[in-house]
């Protein structure tokens, strides 16, 4: 016997977020993970990007494979929609597509402090988790779609057009997250 697997468990990158899901202003830390979507076609993978203060969704992408530029696509997105002016806490679980090179790389570039879950522990990631069992209670219901196009549509429905403009959150004081977001900003106006 070697002695391989003993000692301390492999970290990849520390739990910075440590489950502090609360944070008081937009773009300081954002969740992130992926799902899968039964189709007639194969798996559809949605990747989401959740900015922490509103729950919203500020970034996703759908693929048909699970390779690290599903990841990287939906932060992409999230960068662009919401060009950050300081470094964003970004948290993911210890998945081979948020522990690959490539993923560590763009994170450097574009100014995003990297925290990841502790191995095995769901809790660790519960916004994207409960974002994920929202999708599938509110409108995948147990569905296996025809076509890979069908659940793309459905899923851009439900994140564009109910989760981020009408679903009402507890944590937002009963707003939903775009909602929680023009009240922030409309009270900064105010100051």
């Amino acid at each position: 016997h070697l002695g391989f697997g003993r000692g301390k468990p492999h970290v990849a990158a520390p739990n910075v977020l440590d489950r502090g899901f609360n944070v008081d202003k937009p773009d300081r830390a954002w969740v992130t993970d992926f799902t899968y979507i039964r189709t007639h076609e194969g798996w559809l993978y949605l990747t989401v990007v959740i900015d922490l203060f509103s729950r919203k969704v500020v970034g996703w992408t759908m693929k048909s494979s699970p390779k690290s530029d599903l990841v990287i696509d939906a932060l992409l997105m999230a960068i662009w929609r919401r060009r950050p002016k300081s470094k964003v806490l970004i948290h993911s679980d210890q998945g081979v597509q948020y522990t690959s090179g490539d993923w560590k790389s763009f994170l450097k570039a574009h100014n995003m402090e990297i925290s990841m879950s502790r191995k095995g522990n769901c809790h660790d990631n519960a916004v994207a988790e409960s974002f994920f069992s929202l999708l599938k209670k509110d409108r995948v219901k147990k569905r296996i779609y025809k076509t890979r196009a069908e659940a793309r549509s459905e899923i851009f429905d439900y994140i564009e057009c109910f989760y981020n403009p009408r679903r009402n959150h507890g944590t937002n004081g009963g707003l939903s997250p775009n909602d929680d977001e023009r009240q922030y900003f409309q009270e900064l106006e105010s100051v």
